[in-house]
C-alpha cells in the first residue's frame, strides 16, 4: 500500500480557509473510535504519547508543500495538525508547532481533547494559534456512546483539562460539538453541554453533524427541528455558535501529480465525485486514476446521503465498509 504523505491540500476548510493539512499520526492511532468517524472504526487505540515520525520529516514536507503551494497561485491561510488519529498522541507536537511557526502562516490544531487533562499536552497546544477541542458529550454515558474512549480515559480529567486550557491559551479557542441523530442531541444533554461550554467561553462553538460517511451503519445528523433547537440552546449561553452542515466546495490544490494528490487527500479528507472530477482536470489527469485505485483497493467508493464519495482505503475502512454493505447508501 501506498506510504500516506505527511501533508496534504491545500484544501478548502468552513473554518480556516484554505488549510494545508499536517498528517503527524499514522492511519489509524487514537484515543478514540467515535461512531461517526469518516475514517472508519479505530483499529489502533492507544493513549501514551510517543514519535511516530521525525519531527524533520514532517517539517521538511510542510516547508516543500507550501512552497509549492505559492509557486502554484495557491493561498495557505492555515496550516492545520489534522491527521489520520488523534495529534496530541505526537510527543513531537509542541517542537513541530515552534518550528513552523518561522513560515509565517497560523497554526492550527483539531484534537478531541482527550489528553489535555495533562500538563505537557496543554503547553504544546499553547504555542498554536487556534485550536479546536471535541466536545460531544458531557455526560459519562452519551460520552462512551458517541467517542467510544479508550479504557483508560477520563471524562472528568478531559472537562478539567478543557477548563483549565481556556483559562491560559492566548491564542483563538474554539470548540465543535458533533450531533448524532438519537445520541446526543436531546434536550438534557445539550443543556450540559451548552452549561460546560458556558464556563469555556470559546471564540465560536461549532455544531456539526455527519456530512460524510460514517463509522458505523446507522449514524445519521438529527432531523432539521433538533438542530434548530440545539443552536438555540447553545446560543442562550454563548455568544457565538455556528453550524458547519454545508459543503466544503471543490477548490482543492493539484501538484501536477494526480495519484498522490488524490491519496493525500481522501486519506483524511473523502471526496465527492465532483470534487475529484475537478482535481483530476486541475492535474490534466483522466477517470483512470480513480478507476485503477478502486480497482487494487487503495481507495473505496462509498454512497451516503445520496452523493458518492472517495476515501482511503485505511485499515478498518476496508472492513467496516464490506460489513455494512449497502447500509450507508
Amino acid at each position: 500500500m501506498d506510504t500516506v504523505s505527511p501533508t496534504f491540500g491545500p484544501v478548502p476548510s468552513r473554518r480556516l480557509g484554505r488549510s494545508l493539512g499536517i498528517n503527524n499520526v499514522p492511519p489509524k492511532t487514537c484515543s478514540y473510535s467515535c461512531i461517526y468517524c469518516q475514517l472508519g472504526w479505530t483499529p489502533t487505540m492507544g493513549v501514551e504519547r510517543r514519535t511516530f515520525y521525525r519531527p524533520e520529516e514532517v517539517m521538511d514536507a510542510v516547508r516543500a508543500q507550501v512552497r509549492e503551494a505559492l509557486r502554484r497561485g495557491e493561498e495557505v491561510d492555515h496550516l492545520t495538525f489534522v491527521p489520520d488519529g488523534e495529534p496530541t498522541l505526537d510527543l513531537n507536537l509542541g517542537a513541530e508547532i515552534l518550528a513552523l511557526k518561522e513560515l509565517g502562516v497560523p497554526i492550527a490544531v483539531i484534537t478531541n481533547a482527550s489528553l489535555v487533562g495533562r500538563d505537557d499536552v496543554r503547553e504544546d497546544l499553547s504555542a498554536a494559534n487556534w485550536v479546536s477541542l471535541k466536545v460531544d458529550a458531557v455526560s459519562e454515558a452519551v460520552w462512551r456512546r458517541i467517542n467510544r474512549p479508550h479504557r483508560d480515559l477520563s471524562l472528568t480529567s478531559i472537562l478539567a483539562g478543557i477548563r483549565k486550557f481556556s483559562r491560559t491559551f492566548g491564542g483563538i479557542l474554539v470548540t465543535e460539538t458533533m450531533l448524532a441523530s438519537g445520541v446526543n442531541d436531546h434536550a438534557e444533554e445539550l443543556h450540559r453541554i451548552a452549561d460546560f461550554l458556558g464556563e469555556v467561553r470559546p471564540r465560536v462553538a461549532y455544531l456539526a453533524v455527519p456530512t460524510r460517511p460514517p463509522a458505523e451503519p446507522g449514524v445519521e445528523p438529527p432531523p432539521g427541528e433538533r438542530l434548530v433547537a440545539a443552536f438555540s440552546i447553545l446560543s442562550a449561553q454563548l455568544s457565538h455558535v455556528e453550524l458547519l452542515i454545508g459543503y466544503e466546495g471543490d477548490a482543492f490544490a493539484a501538484s501536477g501529480d494526480a495519484r498522490r494528490d488524490l491519496l493525500s487527500i481522501v486519506a483524511v479528507h473523502p471526496m465527492r465525485e465532483g470534487a475529484v472530477r475537478k482535481l483530476l482536470a486541475r492535474d490534466g489527469a483522466g477517470g483512470e486514476v480513480v478507476e485503477e485505485l478502486v480497482a487494487t483497493g487503495t481507495i473505496v467508493e462509498i454512497e451516503y446521503r445520496g452523493h458518492r464519495f472517495y476515501v482511503r482505503a485505511l485499515p478498518g475502512r476496508r472492513q467496516r465498509t464490506e460489513e455494512r454493505g449497502d447500509a450507508t447508501g
